[in-house]
């Protein structure tokens, strides 16, 4: 099977970001895009661009009749979702199989195993994956909260089972807090996922956020292609992620590599997906799976030199994979920040308005994904992502050197628009961080800049 047209039901970089390798693989582009993304970037490069609805996602990336209407109208015979929106859905999926359009993604009824984040952590846990010590099912009453507490101790982490993007979590550190966190959390999780469901995990202080990328085709082939670190967090969200993890064991990434592979064998996992895990030391703890591309990606790609968007298409239109694992290659050191509209001396508040300057960064070996150019509007619909800039080096010394010069050259602003530019740069400039002695913990207590 070939695709001759792909629908890109996102938007910003990962719609171009896709549109462009759909260019390069000779496949024919539709971009769907609201009122407040008209003059967008994936726009302006697709082949075909269809509107979809008003800015309020609700009312367009998230309204599933209008993109499948966009996907038939314009002749596509699949649909790349990227990431976020619908990207994790499965109802989405199902409906697209319904239109005889290929979901570029795992089949809906493993999205939904996955999707749900107890759930998959009891099939990881019975497929020899370790998890922490909580719950293997979402917990229903506060008599079942407290529970399990008095089982496995302070501090947990409480967390909706519908979860995902660092949203619908708090960590309780006392009695005092538990039951108001439990409550706080359910509410949350039904507002922002409809779905109130929460599960408990023993809580680490101190640990590193490892994820492993994996590729799956559909003819029983599974490959990973190493770890990323992305340890550098606020409010569980993840803001600079490198490839390969620094100071990791080696005995540990084959432990990790392993876990993962096993894990998406074990759910008949198919396309491009993330196995996330906590390291504390030697130990290794499964966290989640994001059955999805990240946006983390460009690290892999560019330690690998594997186009993951690619593998993804191929994979879909029922290719097997294009390499073995004794195939992938891994060089050098490649790191990402990602620049935000946010302001983080309010706790990172968005910061939507007017871009009166716009100039990313060039050079060696520096990639800049974004959609953004001097006076696009940054709407308040949206996720503040505004660029990610990506760096590869031979070694991560020089990797972050080459990052820094790169923040100091990226040229972003506008009234009343604030970014995370000059954090990233305290990051990367940071002795614990450069070091790679970094944990989760790293921007705790920090002041605000």
């Amino acid at each position: 099977m070939t695709f001759d047209t792909v629908l890109v039901a996102n938007r910003g970089e990962i719609a171009l970001r896709v549109v462009r390798t759909c260019r390069e693989m000779g496949i024919r582009t539709v971009a769907v895009y609201s009122t407040a993304d008209q003059d967008s970037a994936a726009v302006r490069a697709a082949d075909e661009a269809v509107h979809i609805g008003p800015g309020p996602a609700k009312q367009s990336y998230l309204y599933p009749p209008a993109i499948i209407e966009a996907a038939l109208l314009a002749g596509a015979q699949a649909v790349h979702p990227g990431y976020g929106f619908l990207s994790e859905d499965p109802d989405f999926a199902e409906i697209c199989a319904k239109n005889d359009l290929v979901f570029i993604g795992p089949r809906p009824e493993v999205m939904a195993k996955l999707g749900d984040k107890a759930l998959a952590r009891s099939l990881m846990a019975d497929a020899g994956l370790p998890v922490l010590p909580g719950t293997r099912e979402p917990v229903g009453t506060a008599q079942e909260v407290s529970a399990t507490v008095e089982r496995i101790g302070l501090p947990v982490i409480i967390k909706a089972s519908a979860g995902g993007g660092g949203r619908g979590m708090a960590v309780v550190r006392t009695m005092e807090e538990l039951l108001p966190a439990y409550r706080s959390v359910r509410a949350a999780a039904r507002a922002v996922f409809g779905d109130d469901r929460v599960y408990l995990e023993r809580y680490v202080e101190r640990a590193r956020h490892i994820e492993v990328q994996v590729l799956a085709d559909e003819h029983g082939n599974v490959l990973h292609l190493g770890e990323r670190d992305c340890s550098v967090q606020r409010r569980h969200q993840k803001l600079v992620e490198e490839s390969p993890a620094p100071r990791l064991d080696p005995a540990t990434s084959r432990e990790l590599y392993a876990a993962a592979v096993r894990g998406a064998e074990a759910v008949g996992f198919t396309g491009a997906g993330t196995f996330e895990f906590l390291v504390d030391g030697r130990d290794i703890a499964f966290l989640e799976v994001n059955s999805r591309i990240q946006v983390e990606h460009p690290v892999t790609e560019l330690v690998t030199g594997i186009d993951l968007i690619r593998e993804q298409i191929r994979i879909a239109a029922g290719e097997p994979l294009s390499l073995r694992q004794e195939d992938v290659r891994f060089s050098g050191a490649a790191v990402e920040c990602r620049v935000n509209a946010e302001d983080p001396s309010r706790d990172f508040a968005p910061c939507p308005g007017r871009l009166a300057e716009f100039v990313p960064p060039g050079g060696p070996f520096v990639r800049v994904d974004t959609h953004a150019f001097p006076g696009w509007e940054i709407s308040p619909y949206y996720d503040s992502l505004l660029a990610k800039v990506v760096v590869w080096a031979p070694d991560r010394e020089q990797a972050l050197a080459r990052m820094d010069r790169a923040l100091r050259e990226f040229r972003i602003g506008g009234p009343n628009v604030h970014t995370t530019k000059e954090l990233l740069r305290e990051v990367v400039a940071d002795p614990v961080f450069a070091a790679g002695r970094h944990t989760t913990a790293l921007l705790d207590g920090r002041p605000a800049t």
